[in-house]
Protein backbone atom coordinates (compact mmCIF):
# COMPACT_ATOMS: atom_id res chain seq x y z
CA UNK A 1 0.00 0.00 0.00
CA UNK A 2 1.17 3.54 -0.42
CA UNK A 3 0.65 6.37 0.21
CA UNK A 4 -1.64 7.88 -3.08
CA UNK A 5 -3.77 4.63 -2.66
CA UNK A 6 -5.33 5.61 0.72
CA UNK A 7 -8.53 5.67 0.99
CA UNK A 8 -11.29 6.46 3.02
CA UNK A 9 -14.25 3.58 3.26
CA UNK A 10 -17.03 4.10 0.40
CA UNK A 11 -19.71 5.64 2.02
CA UNK A 12 -17.68 7.00 5.14
CA UNK A 13 -18.21 10.60 3.81
CA UNK A 14 -21.36 12.64 2.70
CA UNK A 15 -20.85 16.10 1.37
CA UNK A 16 -22.77 18.89 2.64
CA UNK A 17 -26.26 19.46 1.17
CA UNK A 18 -26.15 22.68 -0.39
CA UNK A 19 -29.33 24.45 -0.24
CA UNK A 20 -30.36 27.57 -1.85
CA UNK A 21 -28.43 27.07 -5.10
CA UNK A 22 -30.66 27.18 -7.84
CA UNK A 23 -33.85 25.29 -9.19
CA UNK A 24 -31.17 22.21 -10.80
CA UNK A 25 -30.23 21.14 -7.41
CA UNK A 26 -33.28 20.14 -6.10
CA UNK A 27 -33.08 22.68 -3.25
CA UNK A 28 -33.11 26.00 -4.88
CA UNK A 29 -35.99 28.86 -3.77
CA UNK A 30 -37.19 28.20 -0.78
CA UNK A 31 -34.19 25.90 0.42
CA UNK A 32 -36.87 23.29 1.30
CA UNK A 33 -37.98 25.39 4.31
CA UNK A 34 -41.84 25.20 2.32
CA UNK A 35 -43.34 29.23 1.68
CA UNK A 36 -43.52 31.52 4.48
CA UNK A 37 -43.93 31.53 8.14
CA UNK A 38 -42.09 31.49 11.20
CA UNK A 39 -40.05 28.54 10.57
CA UNK A 40 -39.28 29.47 6.75
CA UNK A 41 -37.63 32.68 8.19
CA UNK A 42 -34.27 32.84 9.69
CA UNK A 43 -33.01 33.07 13.35
CA UNK A 44 -36.17 30.83 14.63
CA UNK A 45 -35.90 28.90 17.66
CA UNK A 46 -39.32 26.62 18.79
CA UNK A 47 -37.88 24.86 21.43
CA UNK A 48 -40.23 23.84 24.34
CA UNK A 49 -43.23 25.42 21.95
CA UNK A 50 -45.79 23.33 21.84
CA UNK A 51 -48.33 24.77 19.37
CA UNK A 52 -49.78 27.16 22.34
CA UNK A 53 -50.63 24.40 24.86
CA UNK A 54 -48.63 25.11 27.80
CA UNK A 55 -45.34 23.42 27.44
CA UNK A 56 -44.23 20.15 29.89
CA UNK A 57 -41.60 22.64 31.65
CA UNK A 58 -44.10 24.69 32.78
CA UNK A 59 -46.75 22.31 33.73
CA UNK A 60 -44.23 20.13 36.24
CA UNK A 61 -44.07 22.01 39.88
CA UNK A 62 -41.03 24.26 40.71
CA UNK A 63 -38.41 21.91 42.86
CA UNK A 64 -36.03 22.69 45.30
CA UNK A 65 -34.69 26.12 46.53
CA UNK A 66 -30.99 27.51 46.41
CA UNK A 67 -30.01 29.64 48.97
CA UNK A 68 -28.99 33.11 47.86
CA UNK A 69 -26.67 33.87 50.51
CA UNK A 70 -25.03 30.25 51.31
CA UNK A 71 -21.41 29.70 51.79
CA UNK A 72 -19.16 28.19 49.27
CA UNK A 73 -16.08 26.61 50.51
CA UNK A 74 -12.79 25.44 48.68
CA UNK A 75 -12.09 22.08 48.75
CA UNK A 76 -9.03 20.34 49.65
CA UNK A 77 -8.77 16.52 50.28
CA UNK A 78 -6.09 14.92 52.78
CA UNK A 79 -4.29 12.93 50.30
CA UNK A 80 -3.64 16.00 48.14
CA UNK A 81 -1.95 17.58 51.01
CA UNK A 82 0.13 14.88 51.70
CA UNK A 83 1.34 15.11 47.88
CA UNK A 84 2.38 18.64 48.58
CA UNK A 85 4.04 17.60 51.58
CA UNK A 86 5.64 14.47 50.00
CA UNK A 87 6.84 17.48 46.97
CA UNK A 88 8.71 19.04 49.73
CA UNK A 89 5.95 22.41 49.18
CA UNK A 90 4.31 22.48 51.66
CA UNK A 91 6.07 22.07 55.34
CA UNK A 92 4.86 19.41 57.68
CA UNK A 93 6.29 21.02 60.39
CA UNK A 94 5.12 23.93 60.51
CA UNK A 95 1.44 25.12 60.82
CA UNK A 96 -0.71 24.91 57.64
CA UNK A 97 -3.36 27.47 57.37
CA UNK A 98 -6.20 28.57 54.60
CA UNK A 99 -3.14 31.23 53.31
CA UNK A 100 -0.44 28.82 53.14
CA UNK A 101 -2.65 27.00 51.29
CA UNK A 102 -3.13 29.26 48.71
CA UNK A 103 0.39 30.22 48.37
CA UNK A 104 1.87 27.09 47.75
CA UNK A 105 -1.11 26.46 45.10
CA UNK A 106 -3.04 23.58 46.85
CA UNK A 107 -5.95 25.39 46.19
CA UNK A 108 -6.76 28.32 43.67
CA UNK A 109 -8.93 30.66 46.28
CA UNK A 110 -9.83 30.47 49.85
CA UNK A 111 -13.67 31.87 48.53
CA UNK A 112 -15.78 31.30 52.28
CA UNK A 113 -12.72 29.31 53.89
CA UNK A 114 -11.21 26.35 53.09
CA UNK A 115 -12.78 22.90 53.99
CA UNK A 116 -11.01 19.60 54.63
CA UNK A 117 -12.33 16.27 53.60
CA UNK A 118 -10.66 12.80 54.09
CA UNK A 119 -10.07 11.16 50.50
CA UNK A 120 -6.56 10.04 50.60
CA UNK A 121 -4.33 9.19 53.22
CA UNK A 122 -2.17 11.41 55.03
CA UNK A 123 0.97 9.78 57.01
CA UNK A 124 2.55 13.53 57.84
CA UNK A 125 2.28 14.91 61.35
CA UNK A 126 0.90 17.84 60.55
CA UNK A 127 -1.01 21.05 62.26
CA UNK A 128 -4.01 22.09 60.11
CA UNK A 129 -5.96 25.40 60.72
CA UNK A 130 -9.00 25.74 58.72
CA UNK A 131 -12.76 26.94 58.14
CA UNK A 132 -14.04 23.59 58.02
CA UNK A 133 -13.20 20.33 58.16
CA UNK A 134 -15.20 16.53 58.06
CA UNK A 135 -15.41 14.15 60.98
CA UNK A 136 -13.23 11.52 59.15
CA UNK A 137 -10.43 14.26 58.14
CA UNK A 138 -10.69 14.85 61.34
CA UNK A 139 -10.26 11.46 62.72
CA UNK A 140 -7.83 10.74 59.89
CA UNK A 141 -5.28 13.61 61.06
CA UNK A 142 -5.68 12.77 64.54
CA UNK A 143 -4.38 8.91 63.72
CA UNK A 144 -1.64 10.38 62.06
CA UNK A 145 -0.41 12.44 64.95
CA UNK A 146 -1.36 16.09 64.22
CA UNK A 147 -4.12 18.04 64.91
CA UNK A 148 -6.84 19.99 62.79
CA UNK A 149 -8.28 23.02 64.24
CA UNK A 150 -11.75 24.15 62.89
CA UNK A 151 -11.71 28.22 63.33
CA UNK A 152 -15.52 28.96 62.99
CA UNK A 153 -18.08 26.58 62.26
CA UNK A 154 -18.96 25.82 58.59
CA UNK A 155 -22.89 26.38 58.24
Amino acid sequence: MKLHELRDNPGATKSKKRVGRGPGSGKGKTAGRGIKGQKSRSGVALNGYEGGQMPLYMRLPKRGFNKPNRKKFAVVNLGLIQKFIDAKTLDAKKEITEDVLVETGVVRRKLDGVRILAKGDITAKVKLNVTGASKSAIEAVEKAGGTLTVAAAAE
